[in-house]
């Protein structure tokens, strides 16, 4: 089997731009997913890959809400510098739960910026806001096994680290 289809496990050679063309992953390594509504990949591409064969290619054209969502202002907190650790630098990401939410609700923020006594957490994801170009080629396409069906993820040797929500 040859062909991206549900319950396939299909490999990509990949690159992401922003619309002016700037790179913003160049896939150094291949993008493997589980192909049939498993929320591995944006669904957008996987509706475009849908009857690829190995060798064919796709672009496609996600908007912010067809990626990594609209930019929310009010995911970034200012907090005093204090409350942290001496080492932490800009670009440092941290896990904490937003404000008003459950212990068991946690966000992951990026440290945006640290000025004298205030630090500024931003917990949008760094590509949020963002239309993003993604092309790919498709590799390599096997049958699903049992038990990457039932749990609706990609094991084994082949697995990727590029997973997208």
């Amino acid at each position: 089997m040859h062909t991206v289809l549900k319950n396939t496990v299909v490999t990509l050679d990949y690159s992401v731009t922003d619309t002016d063309g700037g790179l913003v992953d160049e896939g150094r390594e291949a993008l493997v997913y589980l192909h049939g509504g498993y929320d591995d990949i944006f669904p957008k591409i996987e509706e475009a890959l849908h009857g690829k064969r190995i060798g064919e290619s796709a672009t496609v054209r996600l908007q912010p809400d067809e990626a990594f969502g609209e930019y929310d202002p009010e995911l970034v907190q200012l907090e005093t510098r204090d409350a942290f650790p001496r080492d932490l630098e800009v670009g440092m990401v941290l896990e904490g739960a937003p404000e008003g939410s459950s212990e068991e609700e946690f966000t992951l923020y990026r440290v945006t910026d640290i000025a004298d006594d205030q630090v500024v957490l931003d917990g949008n994801h760094p590509l949020a806001g963002n239309a993003l170009i993604f092309t790919c080629t498709v590799t390599a396409v096997r049958p699903a096994s049992m038990e990457e069906i039932a749990h609706g993820q990609v094991h084994g040797a082949d697995e990727g680290g590029y997973v997208c929500h």
